[in-house]
């Protein structure tokens, strides 16, 4: 069953918001995601909180100011996701700024089927081969659950230096330094920075300690904030909460991207995804550059992606970002195999009938792509509306082991949800690590069927009808005088995301014409009822992955864009729900 409602606003709220000089349409949008002063409006990178209450950050500073001036050996080490990319290519391209062109810096980025995630003893066995050999390692993205890889690396005689945003385990590692929002004892006011953003502040406290030492001015200073660019789509492709403090560094990376000034591999990463940089916007980041990034990481190797986001040529950057497109083309053909097969196996256990009766999803197939696991989980999620977990077989295990990716709903903590399987059935669990809404774990084969129960069980216990109801939230109707191209491109500058969530609106419409495009996605036109007279030409409306078709009038949740086809700004409404009641 489908719920639909409206987000609460204050009338006052948005209309002393409006005074301030806003939109009418975003008072009222903003009203009703929390903002309810004039002050809180504003993004400029001076509104940024301090590193100072970031624990750890500025003893760290201090520590990477130490290693630049003796000109010590460090080798970062990444995720294989666009967070983890981002975040490398941040620190590589800020200590180069921050320390000059010939200080000695590698990277690595494990890679996901043999060596599995985060710094392991078998990726810093690997970073010791290097030459030179390291003296610090730098993870980022990563690290926070890394225990045996810490006492490892301290064992051949290299020191660590952990960035992460990951939530910790009981223990943390023994490592040298450990900046993390999420650390305990951190009272750093935001807890959503991605992994880039971590990395990020590390910079900025890095560059104030080297100008407290001498080495610039603030006139001569290296420009740290030309990287927003990369925090941006690291923040946005890692589905961060867009609190405040992140709007602030995803608004100013768009912006360097909105005027050409970014990295040459975003430069063409737009350019493989066929979007326009100069109305780039958080959609694009989410849906578009993200997923041409992290293909690199599900399908080959994340090397790849960051050789893209540290590249300055732009005929290099161009061959690089049309692999990566290539990459996830092929992605999306896998996918799409695993998706079907997914769905079949659940037809054929009838469980699909039976969802009502279950709080949650595991699957596992030998022929799935580790890979693909995560976006199979959530295409999952999406259709069921339950928690989902998917398993492929793990490479280098003989079989024996599966790696599973898991996606979640709000309310239901996936990480914590896995923390509570493990505490009940020590050992089921081989290792797990992630977030509220997505989680990663390794499991035997054998102890599948019984993962699935002890899981089941867990879901049951946290989950209630309320949580699982598919609910719609909406920001109410438009104005007729709002359905116009110029409202689309005023929505489309704003920065909206997770926790911070694009406008959807709801509204009834007589239907007219209706048909299927390739196949599978349904067009309509669409003429908006009971706010004034009829419009005179209708509106084009597209539900992508919708077949069924409609009757003559129909109350929609949908979302407004502007349609810059061929030079013409035409209106067009994103169909995101049907309200049957």
């Amino acid at each position: 069953m489908s719920l639909f409602s409206q987000r609460p606003f204050s009338d006052r709220t948005a209309s002393w918001l409006q005074q301030s000089g806003l939109h009418p349409l975003l008072a009222r949008l903003y009203a009703a995601r929390g903002i309810d002063k004039p002050e809180e409006l504003s993004l400029d990178l001076k509104q940024l909180l301090s590193p100072v209450e970031l624990k750890n950050c500025i003893s760290t500073a201090a520590l990477l100011a130490d290693i630049l001036e003796r000109k010590e050996s460090m080798l970062v080490v990444a995720d294989y996701d666009c967070d983890g990319a981002t975040a490398c290519a941040v620190a590589l391209r800020g200590l180069k700024m921050l320390g000059g062109p010939d200080t000695p810096i590698q990277f690595l980025v494990p890679n996901r089927f043999t060596m599995g995630y985060g710094l392991t003893p078998e990726v810093v066995d690997l970073a010791a081969q290097q030459n030179p050999k390291p003296k610090y390692l730098i993870t980022v993205d990563n690290g926070i659950a890394s225990e045996a890889g810490v006492d490892r690396a301290r064992e051949l005689g290299m020191e660590v230096i952990v960035t992460d945003h990951h939530l910790p385990g009981d223990r943390l590692p023994k490592a040298t330094a450990i900046v993390n929002p999420n650390q305990p004892g951190c009272s750093f006011p935001s807890k959503a920075l991605a992994g880039v953003g971590v990395m990020f502040y590390l910079l900025v406290a890095l560059r104030a300690e080297l100008r407290k030492r001498g080495k610039f001015t603030a006139e001569t200073q290296p420009k740290i904030e030309s990287l927003l660019d990369l925090v941006a789509l690291g923040t946005v492709a890692d589905v961060a909460q867009l609190d405040r403090n992140n709007r602030i560094l995803v608004s100013n990376g768009l912006k360097r991207i909105r005027t050409g000034v970014s990295q040459a591999g975003i430069q063409a990463l737009f350019q493989a995804a066929v979007r326009d940089p100069r109305k780039a916007n958080t959609f694009d980041l989410g849906f578009a550059i993200g997923p041409r990034l992290n293909a690199a990481g599900r399908l080959a190797d994340m090397t790849l992606g960051i050789r893209l986001l540290i590249c300055d040529q732009p005929e290099e950057a161009i061959e690089l970002a049309y692999e990566l497109d290539r990459i996830n083309r092929e992605r999306r053909v896998i996918e799409g195999g695993m998706q079907e097969a997914a769905l079949a196996h659940l037809a054929e256990d009838q469980l699909a009938g039976t969802m009502a009766e279950r709080s949650s999803i595991c699957l596992w197939n030998a022929e799935w792509h580790q890979g693909v696991v995560g976006i199979v989980a959530s295409r999952l999620k999406e259709r069921f509306n339950r928690p989902a977990i998917v398993f492929a077989p793990a490479d280098g295990a003989g079989g024996e082991e599966l790696r599973g990716s898991g996606r979640s709903l709000t309310g239901f903590h996936l990480r914590d949800a896995l923390d509570i399987v493990s505490k009940r059935e020590p050992g089921l669990i081989l290792k797990f690590g992630g977030h509220a809404m997505a989680a990663g774990l390794s499991i035997r084969k054998a102890d599948f069927e019984k993962f699935d129960a002890v899981f089941q069980q867990v879901a049951n216990g946290l989950l209630n009808d309320e949580l699982l109801e598919r609910r719609h939230i909406h920001d109410g109707p438009l104005d007729l005088s709002e359905f116009t191209p110029e409202t689309g491109d005023l929505l489309a500058e704003e920065i909206w995301g997770q926790g911070f969530p694009q406008p959807i609106f709801y509204g009834e419409f007589e239907i007219g014409q209706q048909s299927l495009m390739k196949e599978k996605h349904l067009r309509l036109q669409l003429r908006p009822i009971g706010i004034g007279p009829l419009a005179s030409k209708p509106f084009t409306g597209v539900w992508f992955n919708h077949t069924q078709s409609l009757p003559a009038k129909a109350k929609l949740a949908y979302s407004l864009v502007t349609d810059h086809f061929q030079g013409q700004a035409r209106v067009q409404l994103m169909i995101e729900a049907h309200d049957e009641a």
